[in-house]
């Protein structure tokens, strides 16, 4: 299986200002990711706002950016769905057009048992070639997937890993001693990505690598080399503006930061609204504290 990248930035969706896709803007904003420490994108993801996008529209966003990142860094799709059967239809178009693997949630809504979510994602799994990284949200899905659920399903070849987003060190303790041992756990929390790693995790599908990719990748590699209170350092001095992101939901308070710092992205899309003022605020006084590594 291909390497898909330690820090991998789960990247905003650009709109224009009729609320349509910037794709120019996408594929700007996704070499300025590489080159301030991502490895790669996740595309159409929460960040990316896929409850409001189409498959039309994804579809494009990952031809389009792949086209533009090349070799430069990983591309992964979000494909995930709460129909099984749509999930591996838009897995299977994703590698048509040649993403290095794809990110896919753990089906919301229709509430599944553990037994449903291990048959979803096999299902998957057995109808493509790529990679695939699970991501268990609990928060917006409800369901949290159970540890044994994620042992089982490390057990196959191209299920790579989970981005974690449950918040209990206790449970991604479990997975790591329980699981294959080269399934990898990238951190789904900003905030958690020090802990995560600190444990043995791999990496971070981060929301604040946006701006301060480099600092985050220093942390990380600080811990990989056993520098823990250098590293500590960066987490400690980081959390004010993960908070600041974190504000609203996300990724309103990314996305007017990043239009602040004078990288347009737009609005987001209804249901979701452009930040208040007292959020926003908050946002732009934190952000004087931070030297910001995304190239404008």
């Amino acid at each position: 299986m291909k390497q898909l990248g330690r820090l991998l930035t789960a990247m905003v969706t650009p709109f224009d200002e009729k609320g349509a896709v910037n794709y120019e803007q996408a594929k700007k904003l996704a070499l300025a990711l590489i080159d301030s420490g991502s490895d790669g994108v996740v595309l159409a993801a929460t960040t990316g706002e896929s409850p409001t996008l189409v498959r039309e529209e994804e579809a494009r966003l990952f031809s389009e950016v792949k086209s533009a990142v090349g070799k430069r860094g990983t591309i992964i799709a979000y494909t995930g769905s709460n129909s099984t059967a749509e999930a591996v239809e838009a897995t299977q178009k994703a590698e048509k057009i040649g993403v290095d693997g794809c990110l896919l949630v753990v089906p919301y809504y229709n509430k599944p048992t553990q037994e449903g979510i291990y048959q979803h994602f096999k299902t998957i799994a057995e109808n493509t070639s790529l990679p695939i990284i699970m991501y268990n949200i609990p928060g917006r899905v409800v369901i949290n997937m159970a540890v044994e659920t994620m042992v089982r399903l490390s057990q196959i070849d191209n299920i790579v890993g989970v981005k974690e987003a449950c918040g209990d060190m206790g449970h991604v303790a479990k997975t790591l001693n329980n699981a294959s041992e080269d399934f990898l756990i990238w951190s789904g929390n900003d905030n958690d990505t020090f802990h995560i790693m600190a444990l043995g995790g791999y990496g971070t599908i981060g929301v604040t690598t946006h701006l301060v990719g480099k600092q985050i990748k220093k942390m990380m590699d600080s811990i990989l080399g056993g520098k823990i209170a250098e590293a500590a350092a960066i987490h400690r001095h980081l959390l004010p503006l993960v908070d600041a992101l974190f504000v609203e939901t996300s990724p309103a308070p990314l996305k007017y930061a990043l239009n602040h710092i004078g990288f347009n992205v737009g609005k987001p899309r209804l249901p979701l609204v452009e930040v208040g003022p007292k959020s926003a605020e908050i946002i732009k006084e934190t952000l004087k504290n931070y030297t910001i590594d995304l190239k404008v």
